[in-house]
């Protein structure tokens, strides 16, 4: 089975996600750089030249064209989960993991990461910890109907997730 990371930005899918991967022997595969490869721009241009709407089918494409029994790591897109479509295909022979963290903790993650700002545009005319908070509170139950797992990231490391992933995963990888 593959293992499906998925979450708000700023949770830390591809760090974890790179992690998991090696501890486990397996292939790492983070969709934003697949999508932005695919369109041939960053995912900011992309959203600023087509918008969202735009982004989200490339998305989908993206998401359609995994091998639904590559024993992989994937990172998905914080907004993956607001297709059903997507989530379906990501479900598929996967165990879904939703990396969680407060509005606080995502705002200052985000915040503290440079290229975030250059690689990941505004989604709602709010900003900031006010965008933050929007936006987890109409993705939550989304996630939470997506996952077969949540982890908590506010307090741990990513050594730490990714090991308490392997511990709660570990009998259904077997």
């Amino acid at each position: 089975m593959r293992i499906v990371l998925i979450g708000y930005r700023g949770t830390g899918k591809t760090t974890v996600g790179e992690l998991l991967a090696r501890d486990l022997g397996r292939p790492f595969i983070d969709l934003d750089p697949l999508i932005e490869q695919q369109a041939g721009m960053s995912i900011a241009d992309i959203f600023r030249r087509f918008g969202e709407e735009h982004f989200r089918g490339l998305e989908s494409r993206v998401i359609a064209g995994l091998d639904p029994q590559a024993e992989d790591v994937i990172s998905a897109g914080g907004g993956a989960i607001l297709r059903e479509q997507n989530v379906r295909l990501l479900r598929g022979n996967s165990l879904v993991v939703w990396l969680t963290a407060s509005a606080e903790t995502l705002h200052a993650r985000i915040g503290g990461d440079a290229t975030t700002a250059q690689r990941r545009p505004d989604l709602t005319a709010l900003s900031g910890l006010a965008e933050i908070r929007h936006l987890l509170a109409v993705r939550e139950p989304l996630y939470r109907g997506a996952c077969d797992l949540e982890i908590d990231t506010d307090a741990l490391s990513v050594r730490q997730i990714a090991e308490r992933i392997v511990e709660k995963l570990t009998p259904r990888l077997l």
